[in-house]
């Protein structure tokens, strides 16, 4: 209603409707809306654009829920996502529409879960096929695997590009939908995929086109393995963003849309419909942006909300994100004056995509009629079903016990502690596999624990949780470095531009990040088996080879001695449960932060 009013006022103050200024005045609270070419030509054209974001190839209903107003001040749980339910609600919602288009914000793949990162996330494509996806902007996880099979994925093939086998189920056939990297450069200057893409409606003087730009955020190259994106370049977003406007309307884009992998988050999450405090690394991009961009489909900090930005001179810009795993649908709804390529109205809300309840051992998630129940789609359920049946002999396979849940915050949430439960616990199954070559220290990135640990009622964890927490598939990297190179590669990640992970240790460190001291000297009480770290002595480390190429945005990981390369992260979680009746989760925290 905000962004209707506000076109609406500023139509209002035009010369051309000054006869009309009055009747505005009194219409400030109803849904009125006025164009100088209406009353000549055609109507609004109603545009339906349906939008999700970082499905992370979430094909199964994942267990997870979506906080949603109860009407009485209070929120309540919704069980929701799956593949299956998400192709209902999509269906459901462009029924509500003459002409509608499907699109994603990025991170349709990797760091999934078994059933589909299994299979290279090819279940994910064909999801994503069958419920009509038009366009998706490349995300950050769409690079883990690499450029090339990057490349497979959009076109489809066979061809070996990782060390799991290609086409194990079914040939694949490549995504029908096309992805969009308007920032991503390749070697000779050229887009990695298409900047835009067109989708157009209706026929005459009543035709509208709908001009997407798609594209990752800039900081990609600290948050995947180099070596999968060597030769590629990525530039700055509002750039690539500007610079595509006069294209798309120029090939007669009356609505301009972005798509972008960067986000946000809201400072109160308990409605998924609010802006509350909204800060996030989105905000410089917006600030910069062509006054003709219309609205902006943000991804990336799995955060749901919907936003009016302000602009100088300019409606609002409507900003918009729908969470994570396929929980939540934004139905976004345009109104289009196509005789004056005009958006005269733009709303956007959050919808959740009820799934079956569900049961853990903290209880049961039950349905609730506060919003639909979204039956599972047949075809995509039958679908799933095969992916899911042949990855079952993996993930149900028990690997060990835990003597209670591996959580990713210490339980009292204190800000003063980082890296939770399930980190240490991963720090310290890498540390046992590399012993055998010298490993005194470990050290594993926050940002790439994916979930928590949360085991059965018997202690019991299976294969597919822990591959859930760790679906990458690194291998583990042993160098020799200095106390002094320690502390440098910690300090590095708390400086000017701290990373988004923190190094959580092994048992055998400690640390304190203060932030109240100046960069370069904020890394204090770091200590080595209870006792302070000799600079000048000499230690064997391992970390994960995201990390040993330069991931996350630590420096001087490469810089040890040439590096002893170990087995997989995953299997030294496996080794590391399995080796004692039941394991102990961490209780104590091993870095504090001072803010």
């Amino acid at each position: 209603m905000t962004r209707l009013l506000t076109r609406t006022r500023a139509l209002c103050a035009s010369a051309l409707l000054a006869p009309l200024l009055a009747a505005c005045a009194t219409q400030q609270g109803a849904s009125v809306s006025f164009t100088k070419a209406q009353a000549q030509a055609q109507p609004p054209v109603e545009v339906g654009i349906l939008a999700f974001n970082d499905f992370h190839g979430n094909i199964a209903a994942p267990k997870a829920t979506v906080s949603w107003p109860d009407g009485q001040g209070g929120t309540v749980k919704i069980p929701a996502g799956g593949a299956a339910h998400l192709a209902s609600a999509l269906d459901a919602l462009r029924h509500q529409f003459r002409y509608s288009a499907t699109v994603s914000a990025g991170d349709l793949i990797s760091a999934s879960p078994l059933a589909s990162s299994l299979f290279l996330d090819e279940p994910s494509i064909g999801v994503m096929n069958r419920i009509g996806l038009d366009f998706n902007a490349v995300g950050n996880h769409e690079f883990d695997r690499g450029r090339a099979e990057l490349l497979r994925v959009q076109n489809g093939g066979c061809a070996k590009n990782t060390q799991r086998e290609p086409c194990q189920l079914e040939q694949f056939a490549g995504a029908n939908f096309r992805y969009l990297s308007a920032s991503t450069y390749t070697e000779d200057g050229s887009t990695l995929f298409p900047a835009t893409g067109l989708k157009s409606f209706g026929e005459g003087a009543g035709k509208v086109t709908l001009g997407f730009v798609g594209l990752t955020l800039k900081g990609t190259p600290s948050l995947v393995s180099p070596g999968g994106i060597a030769g590629l370049t990525f530039g700055d977003e509002a750039e690539a963003i500007n610079r595509a406007v006069p294209v798309l309307k120029g090939e007669g884009a009356d609505a301009v849309i972005v798509l972008i992998h960067q986000g946000g988050a809201q400072a109160d999450t308990s409605d998924p419909n609010a802006c509350d405090g909204f800060t996030g690394d989105i905000q410089p991009i917006l600030d910069k942006l062509s006054p003709k961009v219309d609205v902006v489909i943000s991804g990336h900090t799995h955060q749901a909300y919907i936003c009016e930005m302000p602009r100088d001179g300019a409606p609002p810009l409507l900003l918009t994100s729908a969470g994570s795993y396929g929980r939540m649908v934004t139905r976004l709804s345009l109104d289009i004056d196509p005789a004056t390529d005009d958006v005269v109205s733009a709303h956007a809300r959050n919808l959740p995509v009820q799934s079956e309840g569900y049961a853990t051992s903290r209880g049961e998630v039950r349905q609730t009629d506060l919003v639909p129940v979204y039956p599972a789609r047949a075809d995509i359920a039958q679908y799933v079903g095969r992916y899911l049946d042949a990855a079952s002999a993996y993930s149900e396979r028990t690997v060990g016990h835990l003597s209670g849940g591996a959580p990713r915050d210490w339980p009292d949430a204190r800000e003063d502690r980082k890296g939770g439960p399930v980190d240490q616990l991963i720090a310290d199954s890498q540390l046992a596999a590399t012993r055998a070559a010298g490993a005194q220290i470990a050290f594993m990135n926050s940002a790439g624990v994916r979930a928590p640990i949360e085991p059965g009622a018997d202690g019991a964890v299976t294969f597919g949780q822990i591959f859930t927490v760790q679906p990458f598939g690194n291998t583990l990297m042993t160098r020799t470095f200095t106390g002094a190179q320690i502390k440098a590669i910690l300090e590095s990640g708390v400086g000017a531009k701290p990373s988004a992970s923190i190094l959580v240790p092994s048992s055998t460190l400690t640390y304190t990040i203060d932030n109240t001291r100046p960069s370069g000297d904020r890394i204090t009480q770091l200590a080595f088996n209870g006792q302070p770290l000799d600079l000048n002595a000499r230690y064997r480390v391992t970390v994960n080879s995201f990390l040993d190429q330069g991931g996350d945005g630590y420096l001087g990981l490469s810089d040890g001695t040439s590096p002893t390369v170990g087995g997989l992260d995953l299997d030294a979680l496996e080794a590391w449960l399995s080796a004692v009746p039941v394991r102990e989760v961490p209780e104590t925290p091993r870095v504090r932060v001072i803010q």
